[in-house]
């Protein structure tokens, strides 16, 4: 979760929440933030919304994906042997790519171990208030709402919710993620979401790497303690899902900063994952999956929306979900910009790109994803899903869904 300062408006009192079980049972019927560690080392510019890339690990019907991956990674003089072998960790600004034709993401077999999951850390980065400019859009800031934590074991009652683990210059670090429906290929989707800040530096670097999707981590909610000796299965027990392909907006990319910026209503991302065994899609691993729902509700109207993620800052420690429900309002970053949804919560950094559910009749959708937060912890904020997020997740399903 990206940090901000809290804007120059009044609080109000709380407002009233969905019972938790409610939608906690919604996504039992379905079938149903960032942080960092720095032991391993200290895109497109048009108009068009999207910024996809392909990372290597599989193939399409127009080439190796193997090959091409190294080819690209030669352009950049670099070596996919030397890559794997520790090259990875060069940040220096002619290896740290950044366009979207520019990402790569070979598997480097075993890197993603319990140790180093664990040990992933929260940046708790902050911005000024003056980086609001809200002309009268902004609603009072919501009372904080504690957050609870989800069920176990969370394959029961959130099984599309999970981690999303890559490597920034600052370290190893961790966000969130939602296993989503990829309505071209029903019932066998790859699809992530999760937020553009958990991919992608912004206007001020490029891609991040060694993307990795655990979901269900932690299935039973074991304590720190407990899972100095969990097992493999117990902390990955769907297995690790290595993203080969991702997309983000242009509109991150180019104005995205380290504590959101004017990208941060377009802090999204849709990531296609490959299993580094088996064949089964993850929709079928998992045995649950959202649709994603575009219409982009008015805020006031909108019913209550729930936050899932795993936050890592402090007074959490990431190893448990935890979950924040709300009825939505407005902040808004800029006046020519969407305004963003927000919720009272006081989950912190590491549930970034965690999904926001809403329930329409039985049927649960996601409808944003966390992105920005105040330094208090008290509420989070999140993109509305219109045509820009609409345009990247079809455009990914169509090119690279059913590879």
């Amino acid at each position: 979760m990206r940090s901000i300062r809290p804007p120059f408006v009044r609080g109000r009192g709380r407002r009233p929440v969905l019972a938790a079980t409610g939608l906690v049972a919604a996504l039992a019927l379905t079938a149903t933030a960032c942080g960092g560690s720095s032991d391993d080392n200290a895109s497109d510019t048009g108009k068009s919304s999207t910024s996809q890339s392909s990372g290597g690990g599989g193939s399409d019907s127009a080439s190796d994906l193997a090959g091409d991956l190294a080819g690209r990674l030669k352009d950049h003089g670099i070596d996919i042997n030397d890559w794997k072998k520790g090259g990875w960790k060069d940040w220096s600004k002619d290896k740290w790519l950044r366009d979207a034709k520019d990402f790569v993401n070979p598997v480097i077999d075993g890197l993603w171990k319990p140790d180093r999951m664990k040990s992933a850390k929260d940046p708790n980065k902050t911005v000024a208030k003056d980086a609001y400019s809200d002309q009268g859009v902004t609603d009072p800031e919501p009372a904080p709402v504690e957050a609870v934590e989800e069920k176990t074991p969370y394959h029961e009652h959130a099984a599309p919710v999970g981690k999303v683990f890559f490597d920034s210059p600052e370290g190893h670090m961790v966000c969130s993620g939602t296993v989503v429906k990829d309505p071209r290929h029903p019932g066998k989707s790859n699809l992530v979401w999760t937020a553009g800040h958990c991919v992608h530096a912004g206007k001020d670097g490029g891609w991040y790497r060694n993307i990795d999707f655990v979901p269900s981590y932690n299935d039973n909610g074991k304590s720190v303690a407990d899972m100095q000796n969990a097992s493999q299965t117990e902390v990955t027990p769907y297995g690790q899902w290595w993203a080969d392909w991702v997309s983000t907006s242009n509109e991150w990319i180019n104005g995205g900063g380290e504590t959101g910026g004017t990208g941060a209503p377009y802090d999204f991302s849709v990531l296609h994952v490959k299993p580094q065994q088996g064949t089964k899609s993850l929709e079928e691993t998992v045995g649950a999956a959202l649709d994603v729902d575009f219409s982009t509700p008015e805020a006031h109207s909108a019913g209550t929306m729930g936050a899932w993620g795993y936050p890592q800052a402090a007074p959490y420690d990431g190893q448990k979900m935890y979950k924040c429900l709300d009825q939505p309002g407005r902040l808004s970053i800029d006046p020519s910009m969407p305004y963003m949804y927000r919720i009272g919560c006081t989950m912190t950094g590491g549930s970034s790109g965690g999904g926001w559910f809403h329930v329409v009749g039985k049927k649960t959708e996601l409808v944003s994803n966390t992105s920005i937060g105040p330094i208090t912890n008290g509420w989070l904020a999140g993109p509305q899903l219109g045509p820009e997020a609409k345009q990247v997740f079809d455009n990914m399903s169509e090119k690279y869904g059913g590879q």
